[in-house]
């Protein structure tokens, strides 16, 4: 069974409308002395590799559950392209890459009679709202909320990533220089610490409703929820505690 799906099967119903028109040309072909004149254009072509990944798309966004609008432009094929029309279903399938993103070429073959192949360059866009800076930030700095807002992003052209809620991004500590309006991405940022090694923490031990509070040290550096070690000052014992805010940590009893 043929695997590679047809545009009947596959396409939007506008394109399903204009292959049918051109079925009906092909038919009307067939009985004709003029059926080796007949041609199928470049613009037939670019109509074919539209809807095939038009579909294509709906059908990533919707797998991926990912949140987007798209665009879709298919590259000007030769225009003294003629190939042989075709007397089967043409096939469309995605050659590269396996994302439907950014640059992309769609195959579009028939397998009738007399089989043809073409390849049809595109570009598809997938527009998302993401995390963007709201002035230059230096190295090493701790991200507040007035310095990042979401901005709808062309997401095809961000190799390093990004980040979809200003949540990720605030009280991050960035490992690079930014600029105004840049994309911020995983890259850019790492925890933050707010405990150092050395810092006099206080230790919050609990169980259920009780809770015990006790001096201690911090015996390596941390951000938030994160375990570090720290040693209790009264009992002189080394614990481990999970961060909860600047100078205190916390472990259940």
């Amino acid at each position: 069974m043929n695997s590679e799906p047809t545009l009947f099967r596959r396409l939007t119903t506008r394109c399903r409308q204009w292959l049918g028109v051109l079925s009906a040309v092909c038919l009307f072909n067939a009985g004709s002395p003029a059926l080796a004149d007949a041609v199928t254009l470049p613009d037939m072509l670019i109509g074919v590799t539209q809807g095939f990944l038009e579909f294509t798309v709906e059908d990533y966004l919707a797998t991926s559950q990912t949140q987007g609008r798209y665009e879709i432009q298919v590259n000007p094929l030769d225009p003294r392209l003629r190939m042989p029309m075709c007397d089967k279903e043409l096939t469309a399938t995605l050659e590269s890459p396996a994302k439907p993103l950014g640059r992309v070429t769609v195959k579009v073959r028939c397998e009738g009679t007399s089989p043809w192949t073409v390849f049809v360059p595109a570009q598809v866009r997938l527009f998302r709202e993401v995390v963007t800076t709201t002035r230059p930030l230096r190295r090493a700095g701790i991200i507040e909320p007035q310095d990042v807002m979401l901005r709808e992003r062309d997401i095809s052209l961000l190799n390093q990533g990004y980040l979809t809620a200003v949540d990720q991004a605030v009280g991050q500590r960035l490992t690079r220089p930014m600029v105004n309006d840049q994309v911020i991405s995983l890259v850019h940022i790492e925890q933050a610490e707010v405990i150092r090694k050395g810092d006099q923490v206080v230790i919050t031990a609990r169980s259920g409703t009780l809770s015990v509070r006790m001096p201690g040290e911090a015996l390596a550096s941390g951000g938030l929820s994160e375990q570090i070690r720290v040693k209790n000052l009264n009992s002189k014992r080394v614990i481990k505690a999970q961060v909860i805010a600047p100078g205190q940590v916390e472990v259940s009893m």
